[in-house]
């Protein structure tokens, strides 16, 4: 529970976790977390442990689905999906029954938190969101293996989840296409190190500056053309105090990206404060676009209007951003992205461990048990 715990606010604190565009959920936080916990506690194989992760993916993105764009206005659905999917994930590796099963949701929905906030004053609680999600949905189905009953309809009863998080609300979300329809390739892969809706605007706005060879002088102002939940998550976010809050700046994640080419790691720590980088941040913008919002949060659509220094008016557009489905990362980017953030931090585990622990990550479903990945 501890591991699940600890490991799942790790994988948040970066901003690098993968997204589910359609329920604006983070799977992997929650889910990997308490399932590689329990697979190796009951030494269990690579493809049990696979086929536990997908359980947990399909269940929560589905229910992230359910529980609409209302939801996602003031909670943060990995922090209270987060915990069904957590549940379904340790549910199928203890082997629970339907009706186990159903009890696990029911304790672990009742637990449902995590709300926006903290990012009003660049607290730490996010991490905190998939902290809790990850054990207590791992809590949450122990209990049901062991007779621990809960709520029989915590999704759509009167006084469950949708009743009390949601004013939109969709039951047909839960079993669409099930069984034919799989949400786990629609994930992304995160490029940037920021916040998922700052994205399609930094791409967008790259998309601009290569096209017309501009160079950081020439920029006068940015329109960045978003969704209204982009507005939701990242408007409050004026004047950024650290790095992480940094991270939920539309400005300061497009100055970033606009100063490198791209918005890492490193970058955010050493750059978001920097005077160009306020210079610019302070520059961009973001209105509501009805094409943008009325796609969303199927596609995430990327559209930026530049003003240059020289008087002209650029327009960027990007359908589909870096690491999305249809723009995913290949495996040696991903593989690359892994080696980064190893090396982030401390820097303290040796670079051949953590080669070693991506290649066998890449080959799990042939392990017979699923063991400790670090040396």
């Amino acid at each position: 529970m501890m591991a699940a715990m600890a490991n799942a606010a790790a994988s948040h604190v970066a901003e690098q976790d993968d997204v589910h565009n359609g329920s604006v959920f983070h799977p992997a936080a929650v889910v990997f977390p308490p399932a590689l916990a329990v697979a190796q506690s009951l030494g269990a194989s690579g493809e049990r442990f696979l086929a536990a992760c997908i359980a947990g993916y399909e269940t929560g993105i589905r229910v992230g689905e359910f529980m609409g764009r209302s939801h996602y206005k003031i909670f943060h659905t990995t922090g209270t999906v987060g915990t069904i999917a957590a549940a379904a994930a340790v549910g199928n590796l203890l082997e629970l029954t339907p009706q186990q099963m159903q009890h696990a949701f029911g304790s672990a929905g009742t637990q449902s938190a995590g709300l926006w906030e903290f990012l009003r004053t660049a607290a730490d609680s996010k991490q905190l969101h998939t902290a809790h999600a990850a054990s207590t949905g791992l809590a949450a189905a122990y209990l049901a293996k062991d007779g621990f009953t809960g709520a029989q309809d915590i999704f759509t009863g009167a006084q469950g989840m949708a009743a009390g998080m949601s004013t939109d609300s969709d039951p047909s979300r839960l079993t669409d296409r099930l069984g034919t329809r799989w949400a786990t390739p629609e994930t992304s892969f995160k490029w940037h190190a920021s916040c998922r809706h700052t994205h399609p605007a930094a791409d967008a706005l790259l998309q601009v500056l290569q096209q017309h060879g501009l160079q950081l002088a020439d920029i006068d102002a940015v329109v960045c053309h978003v969704h209204q939940g982009a507005i939701d998550v990242l408007g409050p976010v004026v004047s950024p105090a650290t790095v992480h809050q940094s991270k939920f700046s539309m400005g300061t994640v497009l100055a970033i990206a606009a100063r490198f080419g791209h918005a890492g790691l490193t970058e955010f720590d050493e750059q978001f404060l920097a005077p160009d980088t306020v210079s610019l941040r302070d520059r961009i913008s973001m209105v509501l676009d009805e094409e943008v919002d009325a796609a969303y949060p199927q596609r995430w659509i990327g559209k930026v209007t530049v003003k240059t220094t020289d008087g002209r008016t650029l327009h960027g557009r990007v359908d589909e951003p870096k690491g999305d489905p249809g723009n995913t990362l290949s495996r040696e980017e991903i593989t690359d992205k892994a080696l980064r953030l190893a090396a982030y931090g401390s820097g303290d585990i040796p670079e051949d461990s953590v080669r070693a622990a991506v290649q066998s990550l890449w080959s799990i479903a042939k392990a017979p048990q699923v063991g400790r990945l670090l040396a």
